[in-house]
């Protein structure tokens, strides 16, 4: 399509990664990038303007979400997102794939995207636990799925047509295939049930689309297993889609992740972008982008902040801790972000204290600030050549 196009512009000599600028009908995208998360058409307690301060270049919004409210209907009536939330860079939307596993096998499986996806992990949240299991709100079949509304308990339908419909009329730029995501304990038979959904559900997804103006990633499932994944990459690549994206079960811990991206991406048109769905640890960025991944999304920055635990080069901090009450320091050192260059720890610290809805801003800011400047470091050592010393030296000081 004449309005999205997806150029590399420089190829790390040792690793899969790729410097690259990928063109939308609402500007450019420099990969690899960070794609900022914005559920409910609206990055939590930020202005557009600040969201483009910190550096953000292109914003998600949540089809599952806006379909269910205000509506996709309204939001097109209001002239599409970028008019709806006064964004007028690119957009990104999911397909409504991820939220019917979080009413589904999350909820019978207790598991998580954020804070457990991977059950080994005990760095990513808390281990699975049998007291967090409830009963699935949702049925899947063949040709689609259906699900108990989580704001009024009226019943839904969800299929890759009407999930194709929804997202051409909110209009982001880029929009995601319908899937089903599976969970990180799900057996192989049950991964490849699913598998073969998703696949046929992308071949309807593609016939379904009327307009040209959207670019549409089609997405790799097949869970912790290899000849699954090759399977879906292979598949999914030889599809008309623009772009890839990596998804559902990446395995039950980080070194899992690893191969899954290991196995998926060599397989994948090199041409093409690729997006690693719901992954945005610092130290995950590194490993996505050294296996081939241009962009991510995560909610982790601000869903941090909001909690009181800041980035910084050292690690993380909470900022809510008593030895920070009279810290007169910024809460990184040379950090131009707007909260770094006019406020202290001490500041900071007073503002959670006091539940003050500044405190949320500021820290958001901040992580947001960071995660963004850390992809643009990122982008600047690969066209010099310097992507494993970048990545070997931001590790070592960096504790989880």
């Amino acid at each position: 399509m004449s309005n999205f196009s997806f150029k590399i512009i420089k190829r790390d000599k040792s690793s899969l990664a790729r410097a690259g600028e990928l063109k939308t009908p609402h500007g450019k995208i420099e990969t690899p990038n960070f794609v900022t998360v914005g559920t409910q058409a609206a990055i939590k307690g930020l202005t557009p303007n600040e969201v483009k301060d910190v550096g953000a270049q292109i914003v998600l919004a949540n089809t599952y979400h806006l379909f269910l409210r205000p509506g996709d209907k309204i939001i097109k009536k209001m002239g599409g997102l970028h008019k709806f939330m006064s964004w007028n860079g690119p957009i990104m939307t999911d397909s409504g794939g991820f939220q019917i596993f979080s009413l589904g096998f999350s909820l019978e499986h207790g598991v998580g995207k954020i804070a457990n996806i991977f059950p080994q992990e005990i760095n990513c949240g808390h281990r699975k636990s049998t007291k967090n299991k409830k009963t699935s709100l949702v049925k899947i079949d063949n040709d689609g799925v259906s699900f108990k509304s989580h704001l009024d308990g009226s019943i839904k339908r969800l299929t890759p047509e009407k999930s194709i419909e929804i997202q051409e009329n909110l209009g982001a730029d880029i929009i995601l295939a319908f899937d089903e995501c599976t969970s990180p304990l799900a057996t192989k038979n049950y991964t490849k049930i699913a598998l073969r959904r998703t696949h046929n559900w992308a071949i309807r997804f593609l016939k379904a689309k009327k307009r040209k103006d959207q670019a549409l990633f089609g997405i790799v499932q097949g869970g912790e297993y290899e000849d699954l994944r090759k399977e879906s990459a292979n598949f999914i690549s030889s599809l008309p889609f623009e772009g890839f994206a990596v998804g559902g079960s990446l395995g039950k811990s980080k070194k899992d992740m690893h191969k899954v991206l290991e196995w998926t991406v060599p397989l994948l048109d090199q041409n093409r972008p690729c997006h690693l769905l719901g992954i945005g640890e610092p130290e995950d960025l590194f490993e996505g982008v050294e296996r081939g991944i241009d962009m991510f999304d995560c909610v982790i920055p601000t869903r941090l902040a909001r909690n009181g635990t800041l980035l910084t080069a050292r690690g993380k901090i909470n900022i809510t801790n008593k030895k920070f009450i009279d810290d007169k320091k910024p809460v990184e050192e040379n950090c131009d972000c707007y909260t770094c260059r006019n406020f202290n720890k001490a500041y900071l610290n007073h503002l959670f204290k006091a539940n003050e809805i500044l405190a949320a801003r500021l820290a958001s800011i901040h992580n947001l600030y960071f995660v963004l400047n850390l992809m643009k470091e990122i982008r600047k050592s690969i066209k010099n050549n310097q992507f494993y010393n970048f990545k070997k030296s931001f590790l070592r000081k960096y504790k989880k």
